[in-house]
């Protein structure tokens, strides 16, 4: 029986291959700063992550061969069955969630069982295996120790989710392999469809021609951009694995790739997800577009300026000639002056030979100009630059 899901590794291998490109990218773009982050960041996990672990450990019920002998020997069973080697901490956990759960420690993994699972399987206490056998699927995988290497390629649209639906399958076909008969998969995922006493009655045959309805544009829009199937999917494909059957899915909607491929993985679903892509084009925008208009005015301003300073070399040869200062551009020999109407910039000379380069007008109409003054001492001419009305920031370093 092949447990691996007949996508998982080809989406692993172009996931690892991206990742890696990135990694080192960073680690050499930032001359291995990036190691420190990384460190840095990780240091966080651990701190962050040892608040569930205490919680865990000091609250839920560790599962034993003394402390539920049932769910211990499942355990053992499961791990026999997936090639789980090194057997993980096993809990038993009060919450609101009807699920299970794998996490990793310091090198340590952990398996959760939550109390509403347990519960409402106690006429069928086969079908736990299925969430034993699906946990440990993560585990035997090596999900969980990869995930951080995938981060980057986790991101990406499509590759992050399709890499993620592909592990969940992959998973659900552990659960198969630890369960006994047909029944007790139907009610592992039953239980989750229907909740804690309804399941018992659920149609399965039913709820799996429900999957027909996936092919449409929104369905297929929310599960491209989602981490999980549909759960009516899993069933379907876990009923077929253990039945020994192929089973074929309906067609993703078209346009429905199209937009996915549009939005990255946050691991919120396809609503969420472009929701946040929309925010975070928003909020790069508010900081990119004045820094656009920044740029392009400090370019304009120092276009303008550059225009204007050979200009100083011919006020000083008018001088020299004609001990006076030229009254006009005229005098400089540009009859026409000087102006361009895409930059919005004109240059003009004025008092004592200075030179004005206009840059605009502001709200008010009043001029914003760069003034570029002579100054005539003991046969020698020095220059000083400033802004008058001008936007001091958009102003050249030796203006301001």
């Amino acid at each position: 029986m092949e447990l691996v899901y007949k996508h998982e590794k080809k989406l692993f291998a172009i996931a690892a291959v991206i990742s890696a490109l990135c990694w080192l990218a960073l680690v050499l773009g930032t001359f291995g700063i990036m190691l420190v982050y990384v460190l840095l960041m990780y240091v966080f996990f651990i701190f962050a992550h040892s608040v569930f672990i205490s919680y865990l450990k000091g609250t839920g019920v560790k599962i034993t061969a003394e402390q539920y002998p049932d769910l211990h020997q499942a355990l053992l069973s499961s791990c026999e069955k997936t090639g789980v080697k090194d057997v993980p901490d096993a809990y038993l956990l009060r919450t609101d969630f009807f699920n299970a759960l794998a996490t990793r420690f310091l090198g340590r993994h952990f398996i959760v069982l939550f109390t509403d699972v347990v519960d409402a399987l106690a006429d069928r206490p086969q079908a736990v295996n299925f969430y034993i056998g699906h946990e440990l699927g993560h585990i035997h995988r090596k999900h969980l120790l990869w995930s951080s290497f995938l981060f980057p390629a986790s991101l990406l649209p499509l590759l992050g989710t399709a890499l993620r639906r592909a592990e969940e399958y992959t998973c659900d076909r552990y659960g198969v392999a630890c369960c006994q008969d047909r029944d007790d998969v139907q009610a592992a995922l039953a239980a989750i469809a229907a909740g804690d006493s309804r399941w018992q009655s659920l149609n399965a045959e039913a709820y799996v021609a429900q999957v027909a309805d996936t092919r449409g544009f929104w369905m297929s829009f929310n599960e491209l951009t989602g981490d999980y199937p549909w759960l009516t999917k899993r069933m379907a494909s876990s009923l077929s694995m253990m039945e020994g059957q192929d089973i074929r899915f309906p067609r993703r909607h078209f346009l429905a790739w199209l937009l996915a491929a549009l939005v990255p993985r946050f691991g919120t679903g396809g609503a969420a997800s472009l929701m946040i892509m929309l925010v975070l084009i928003g909020v790069l925008a508010s900081v990119a577009v004045p820094q656009y208009h920044d740029y392009v005015n400090k370019s304009r301003y120092l276009q303008a300026y550059s225009m204007a300073l050979p200009l100083k070399s011919e006020v000083e040869a008018y001088v020299e000639e004609n001990q006076a200062w030229p009254e006009s551009m005229d005098d400089l020999g540009y009859p026409d002056g000087i102006e361009d109407s895409v930059q919005n910039y004109s240059i003009d000379i004025y008092n004592a030979g200075t030179l004005g380069v206009k840059v605009g007008e502001d709200a008010d109409g009043d001029e914003r100009y760069i003034v570029i003054e002579p100054e005539y001492d003991d046969g020698e001419i020095t220059w000083t630059c400033y802004g008058q009305n001008a936007i001091e920031k958009y102003l050249p370093l030796e203006c301001q």
